[in-house]
Order: C-alpha cells, then structure tokens, then sequence
C-alpha cells in the first residue's frame, strides 16, 4: 500500500489562512443579531443548561442570526471575570459591540420571568441605544400572556406529576419584586388551581406571598410531604441556599419544623424545552415587529 504524501506545516496555514478570510467574508454580509439578556448566575453548571439551554434554541431557530449574550446583574459579572476569567458584556456594552461590528437589525430578548424593574432596565437601555440601529425590537419576557401562562403551567405540572399522590404538596419559589409586575405569581396561583391542581403552592423570596404564607397554605391543607422547586430560569443561589440549603431561614428547614418530608428539585426552568419554546415565540414575534 503505498503510503500518502504528507501535506507540508505550511499549506496547513495556507488553508486555514484562506478559511478564515472566506469565513470573515461570510460574517460581514450578516447583520442581524439577536441579544440574549439575563439576569445572569454565578452558578456555571446551571447556567450552561439554562441561560445557554435558552440561547442555543434560539440560535437553532435563527441560524441567520448572530446570537450573542448579555447579563443585567454588574455584581455577578464582575463575580465571573474575577473568579473564572469569564468576561460576559452588561447590556450596553453588547449593544455598543454590536453597532461597532456593523449590525443594523438587532432583536433583545430576555430571559426575565416577568415584566418587573431589570426588564424595565433593558428597555431604558435599549431607548439610549436605538439610534445605533436601523432597527431595534424588545421580545416579551417568559409570563406576558395568557398563552405564557398556560404553556407554563403545562409544562411544570407535567414534569413534577410522578411526585405528586394524596400527601403531597408541590411548592414552587419564585424571586419576587417590589415592582407592580409581582402579582404574575398571584395570578399563576389562580390560574393552577383554577386547572384542578389544588396541590401546587407558589411563593417568593422577598416579596407576597412569602414562606409564612405558602408553609400556612400546605399545612391547612394536610399535606405531609413535599417537593420543592425553585420558579425561576436558573436554579442559582435562591435555589440553592434559600430553597434547599440547610440554613436556619431556608424553606426547606422551615418545611421540616412542621414534620413534613422534604425534597428538593435543583432545576431551572430554563433547561426545559417547552419553556425554550416560549422564548423563541417571543423572538419570533419581536422580529416581526421590529420598531
């Protein structure tokens, strides 16, 4: 057999060389983006199936769109480039290297659960910005209709169905905000027991209802056993030390106090495709409605 003749080092380079000018060529022509915004997370394991879970759908949906990303959270992207040398853009630095790179049609979607204060953050962003693009448009966050609501709703009692028997209690823990918006967890509330499913409780952290109200709520209705899942996109610190962390003020130890058996689900919804889908409706809409 006779043996192939190996290709010198240097049309290696020659090769790669004209690859990647093709392959610049190729990126000038394209000048359309889509801006994925979230709050961000320093938990990376949880971020890399749900903030990416997200981003990759859309970038699947869209291949004629560069898709790039975005955190509103300072705290947490200065966190990431201190400890992991990961440096991710807050909105206006993404806006400002997109109009640098030459794009002129950008979509922003966030990840936002809600249209609360970060969302109105993005929206205020996106005013200062405008007159970088030929056109700008600002998808819905994750709860802005009925049909959101529904698909949610859908989509969580599905998933935590094979947990659920006579005894046992499904608690969802959302965010909460001070901001108008956080009555979308009152009116999930109705919507999920107006739909028959008397055995789903949903709270927040730092606003109504709160543990006190949701722990009342379960225990009027004699439940022994539950499992708790956090309502949010990433299952980041919340989730992980105000949910099911072992401290004295989590809800997990406050549901074991009353003697009832405890499980935790460390899941963001983010990572659940049905939810994905939710988001790439958003984008799709808000592209064609570009303002």
């Amino acid at each position: 057999m006779k043996k192939r003749k190996a290709i010198p080092d240097m049309a290696f380079v020659s090769l790669a060389a004209a690859w990647l000018f093709l392959s610049a060529g190729c990126a000038s022509t394209n000048d359309k983006a889509i801006l994925v915004v979230s709050f961000g997370t320093s938990y990376n394991d949880s971020r890399n199936i749900t903030i990416g879970g997200i981003e990759s759908a859309i970038r699947e949906n869209f291949p004629d769109y560069e898709v790039r990303r975005a955190f509103t959270s300072q705290i947490i992207i200065d966190k990431l480039k201190e400890r992991d040398r990961l440096e991710i853009d807050n909105v206006e630095e993404a806006l400002d290297r997109l109009s640098e790179e030459g794009y002129k049609t950008v979509i922003v979607q966030p990840t936002h659960l809600m249209h609360g204060y970060e969302y109105d953050d993005v929206m205020a962003d996106l005013e200062k910005h405008k007159s970088q693009f030929k056109s700008i448009a600002l998808g819905e966050p994750l709860l802005a209709s009925d049909r959101d609501m529904a698909d949610v709703i859908q989509t969580i009692t599905a998933r935590t169905a094979p947990y659920v028997d006579g005894n046992t209690a499904v608690v969802f823990m959302g965010h909460g905000t001070e901001h108008e918006a956080n009555r979308v967890y009152a009116d999930l509330q109705e919507r999920i027991t107006a739909a028959g499913y008397g055995h789903y409780f949903i709270g927040t952290v730092e606003a109504s209802p709160d543990l006190e109200d949701v722990l009342g709520a379960v225990k009027a209705a004699g439940f022994t056993r539950c499992y708790l899942e956090a309502l949010m996109v990433v299952a980041g610190d919340h989730a992980n030390n105000d949910m099911a962390g072992d401290g004295e003020d989590s809800w997990k130890t406050a549901f074991e106090a009353e003697g009832m058996e405890v499980h935790c689900i460390l899941e963001g919804l983010g990572q659940f495709h049905d939810i994905q889908d939710i988001y790439v409706r958003h984008v799709r809409t808000a592209i064609g409605s570009p303002s």
